[in-house]
């Protein structure tokens, strides 16, 4: 995971990340225990509580984590307004990125032969191996009826659409699929499309699982539209479609601006630090919805600093919504300026199959957020209302240290 270096800081900064030391997130009000999804190890909800049950353990952790990414948020301020004010402007990209971007390649990939390629794959098999440019496949409409894999040794690729008349991507393999072996692909396996590759692009595209919605607790449904493994990847004007586990977004640093994200059960989940701003994110299912499976765990080392930020958002759909529940022992979830409809139950989150989740570093916060579905008197009992301080750690690109990659679409 991506670290942050700096030289000796000015006094104003030593000062600001000393402050954050004493800050800490404040409990919901009125909290209530977990609901379980499903059946399976849950219970009924329980009386709400004033929020002792968290453990100090649990406390102490998540404090950290916010302390870290306010003093984070606090130090890159400072040092990109010095930089804005002295004509260096407030964008420094990472030296990989910036070479890439300065010899840039494009294709046109169209299904009526009228490009170079006719479809995505073999576009991408003429990237060179460590590609070090960035090749945009400027991808006509039409529907691509292709599996497809961008291997982590094609970096710097970018899919372009028509944002109006988006070429769609799909694939039909569910968790249950057969292989040629005959065993079953599993849900990973499942994906229309997995990025493995570092700073991929993305503009404009409908990446869509087209398998049958699976039915509630059905063995080997989950069906991903995309996986995102790759680092420092970004996605405008997307449409992610699909039912159980439709974005997997696996691991790194990603970015998603304006993009439509439909589902029914952990539709966005796995271990990637996100940021998910002016989304929609829309359950598909009249059941039970449930919007993320965040998997920040102890277990995984390159989980330890994950978690997803949604920001300016809008929630809405059919069922009953929620807001995500604790796949990994020590999930982080955030939701900043989010409209949510009343299909959002008023616990808000579930703590799946977690036994303690309070006491194991699950975390969830809210911030300002409107619509009926908001922050309710009844929300579970690990959720937290999030100050003005703590949320602007969040709130914006640095969540996600995007002044170095996030770069907005070619045209």
């Amino acid at each position: 995971m991506q670290t942050h270096k700096c030289e000796a800081l000015p006094l104003s900064i030593a000062f600001l990340v000393l402050l954050v030391a004493f800050i800490s997130p404040a409990y919901s009000q009125h909290q209530q225990a977990s609901f379980n999804v499903g059946g399976g190890g849950g219970g009924a909800p329980k009386t709400p509580n004033s929020g002792g049950d968290a453990g100090a353990g649990a406390g102490s952790s998540f404090d950290q984590f916010i302390a870290q990414n306010v003093e984070h948020y606090a130090v890159t301020e400072q040092i990109y307004a010095s930089k804005a004010k002295n004509g260096t402007g407030g964008k420094t990209l990472d030296a990989d990125l910036s070479a890439a971007e300065a010899s840039k390649v494009r294709y046109v990939v169209s299904p009526d032969g009228k490009g170079k390629f006719r479809t995505i794959t073999e576009a991408i098999k003429a990237v060179p191996e460590r590609n070090k440019q960035r090749v945009i496949l400027d991808i006509r409409p039409g529907t691509y009826k292709e599996k497809v894999l961008v291997p982590s040794t094609k970096p710097f690729i970018t899919f372009l659409g028509n944002t109006k008349n988006p070429p769609i991507i799909t694939w039909d393999d569910t968790a249950g699929t057969r292989a040629k072996d005959g065993s079953a692909v599993g849900t990973m396996g499942s994906a229309s499309v997995a990025v493995e590759a570092d700073y991929f692009m993305a503009s404009g595209i409908v990446f869509k699982n087209h398998a049958p919605l699976a039915l509630p607790g059905a063995k080997g449904g989950q069906a991903v539209a995309l996986r995102v493994f790759g680092t420092k990847a970004a996605f405008y004007d997307c449409t992610i479609d699909g039912g159980q586990d439709t974005l997997y977004d696996h691991k790194g640093l990603h970015y998603f601006k304006n993009c439509v994200i439909k589902g029914s059960v952990d539709f966005i989940f796995g271990f990637g630090r996100s940021l998910y701003t002016d989304c929609t994110i829309m359950s598909v299912t009249k059941e039970i919805a449930v919007l993320t499976a965040q998997q920040r765990t102890k277990t995984i080392s390159d989980a330890v600093e994950s978690g997803f930020s949604f920001v300016r958002c809008k929630i809405t759909g059919m069922g009953q919504i929620y807001l995500g529940r604790a796949w990994g022992d020590s999930s982080r979830v955030v939701y900043s300026f989010t409209d949510m409809g009343k299909e959002v139950v008023p616990v808000g989150w579930d703590g799946w199959n977690v036994e303690k989740p309070a006491k194991t570093g699950v975390f969830y916060g809210e911030y300002k957020c409107t619509g009926p579905g908001a922050m309710s008197t009844q929300r579970i009992g690990w959720a937290r209302v999030l100050n003005d301080m703590q949320a602007r750690a969040f709130t914006g690109s640095h969540f996600v240290y995007g002044n170095s990659w996030i770069l907005p679409p070619p045209k």
